[in-house]
């Protein structure tokens, strides 16, 4: 028998629901409030159990291994702390928590449970994040002085206002900071830090909740730059553009469309050439080699979720630990809760767990 899986949240949630079962776990009840999203899921998964309570989940006749919650961004840990009081593995999507005292009751209950919570963050697990974090592994870049990435949506002004400017929608709620954990989550995996303090500015004051940047100063001594929102001309193949600079070298995405924004740039100036190795500028292109799954190609844009999806299914089943544990979750969506107050001016300390993340496997 597989691993028993419920999914809360059926927009992203039924895209997750689909990875669930390619890579091997059952898909047994789907939860949300929207009927015609319940009638979309019974269509796709006729033998699960579908409900607008996600309450019904905890039925013990129903046996739940494991819950993906896809639920509304700024909701999820109140489900998670509950799923996990019930002995139930957790998937949470971003934000991990809403503010400081629901992240720290969050962290609790995953220590104390019998069942684990990991993070959904695939941005740390797409092929150009991969790729530099082979090259900053390999050595190539040196330690790490300062990185930055990106997460910006190229739309139209009447698309974005339907978003941001609709308060029954969560994006018209939250903090134009508070969707951060896409660069966040990158930036900790990378460096192996913890955020320190963070100051926020909004880009446009015409359009203060259209996009922002942060700056974050890390743990290591590092300096984080990071970009989120609704900016126009970015590439439109995944959103994400990351680059880390070291006392080594250089490594960043390409800025393209299509396949090369999954293809990363490394270059090495000539003093760091080896000795007895001609003493020139070491500048290329790396393309990520392909990801296969069950002898198929997975899609670029699905890498980080087919890899986030088995990996849960390898922590639940055989006590692999999470990709992306509690702290270092509750820890990127916290820069997102600080930086909003950093709006009003000045930096502001991110109130962090105490003891710092391990850089997560790069899945592949």
């Amino acid at each position: 028998m597989g691993v028993r899986t419920g999914v809360v949240g059926l927009g992203m949630g039924l895209f997750l629901a689909d990875w669930c079962r390619q890579v091997g776990m059952d898909v047994v009840a789907v939860c949300d409030r929207d009927e015609a999203r319940r009638a979309a899921a019974r269509d796709a998964l006729p033998d699960a159990l579908s409900t607008a309570r996600w309450e019904d989940l905890l039925d013990p006749d129903l046996d739940l291994d494991a819950v993906v919650l896809a639920n509304d961004f700024d909701a999820h840990a109140p489900l998670a702390v509950t799923f996990l009081e019930h002995g139930v593995h957790v998937l949470s999507e971003s934000a991990a928590c809403a503010d400081e005292p629901e992240g720290r009751r969050l962290i609790a209950a995953a220590e104390r449970s019998t069942a684990t919570y990991s993070f959904a963050e695939n941005y740390v697990l797409h092929p150009h994040v991969r790729l530099i974090r082979a090259a900053v592994d390999a050595g190539e870049v040196g330690r790490i002085s300062l990185i930055e990435a990106d997460y910006l949506h190229g739309m139209a002004p009447d698309a974005v206002d339907a978003l941001i400017g609709d308060p029954d929608h969560w994006r018209g709620r939250i903090a134009p900071t508070a969707y951060c954990t896409h660069t966040l989550s990158p930036v900790l995996a990378l460096t192996g830090a913890w955020p320190v303090e963070v100051s926020a500015f909004t880009v446009d004051e015409a359009d203060p909740r259209a996009a922002v940047v942060m700056t974050v100063r890390l743990s290591s001594g590092a300096l984080a730059v990071t970009r989120h929102g609704f900016l126009q001309g970015e590439p439109d193949s995944h959103w994400s553009w990351v680059g880390v600079r070291g006392t080594r070298g250089l490594a960043e995405s390409v800025r393209a469309p299509g396949a090369r924004a999954w293809s990363v740039r490394v270059r090495g100036e000539s003093w760091t050439a080896p000795p007895g190795a001609a003493a020139t500028v070491r500048d290329e292109e790396r393309v990520p080699p392909p990801l296969t799954l069950a002898g198929r190609t997975v899609e670029r844009a699905a890498e980080g979720t087919a890899l986030l999806l088995r990996a849960f299914r390898a922590t639940v089943e055989h006590g692999a630990p999470p990709l992306i544990p509690v702290r270092q979750a509750v820890a990127a969506s916290l820069v997102g809760v600080a930086g909003a107050r950093s709006l009003a001016g000045g930096s502001v300390p991110v109130a962090v767990p105490d003891v710092a993340p391990a850089g997560p496997s790069t899945g592949g």
